[in-house]
């Protein structure tokens, strides 16, 4: 009897999620607006093609490393989407950094900024990116990736959920919100 409805679920469900067609509320409730767009002067140009990114961990609590890694699971496939992961900054089009910014790290993420191809894309995955999270006040960290390099999109949330990473992707590059389709940066 059991076998009937896991053959049932087999055939009838999904076999990948959907796009995300709303913001989970659970989550919008603890981080508040997890899509950050960020100024005018940073907006990228409009790509129509696979895109690699290349992340870098500035020192995290490996929360933000774990939703990323399930943009690759069967749930989320962000490669139907034309998105993969590169392990150097030269064939990458998208920066991503997690983690609280430490001052010997900041040489490293300017460099590989500077190896990254035109136009460059950031984002700042997670509170400690965005504004140093817990760890804002300590002399040892840079406090906020922007105050190191020009960031794109910014996703709040400790961590964000894959959804909402998935969301900053399609805005740092389209610049536009998949879910109101309004225009965020042009």
């Amino acid at each position: 009897m059991y076998y009937w409805h896991w053959i049932k679920n087999i055939l009838t469900r999904p076999k990948t999620t959907g796009f995300p067609t709303q913001s989970d509320p659970r989550v919008a409730s603890m981080s508040g607006e997890p899509v950050i767009p960020a100024t005018r002067e940073a907006a990228p140009r409009v790509i129509h093609r696979s895109l690699a990114l290349r992340h870098l961990d500035a020192g995290s609590c490996n929360g933000c490393e774990s939703e990323l890694m399930m943009l690759t699971s069967p749930d989320y496939d962000f490669s139907r989407y034309g998105f993969t992961y590169t392990p150097s900054p030269k064939h990458a089009d998208i920066l991503v950094v997690t983690g609280v910014v430490s001052q010997p790290l900041i040489p490293v993420i300017q460099d590989v900024y500077e190896q990254l191809g035109h136009p460059k894309r950031v984002l700042a995955i997670g509170d400690c990116a965005i504004n140093g999270g817990v760890f804002d006040g300590i002399p040892e960290t840079a406090h906020k990736l922007e105050t190191v390099i020009p960031v794109t999109t910014r996703v709040s949330g400790c961590p964000p959920t894959p959804a909402d990473i998935l969301r900053a992707l399609f805005v740092a590059v389209d610049g536009v919100e998949p879910l109101g389709g309004q225009e965020v940066v042009k």
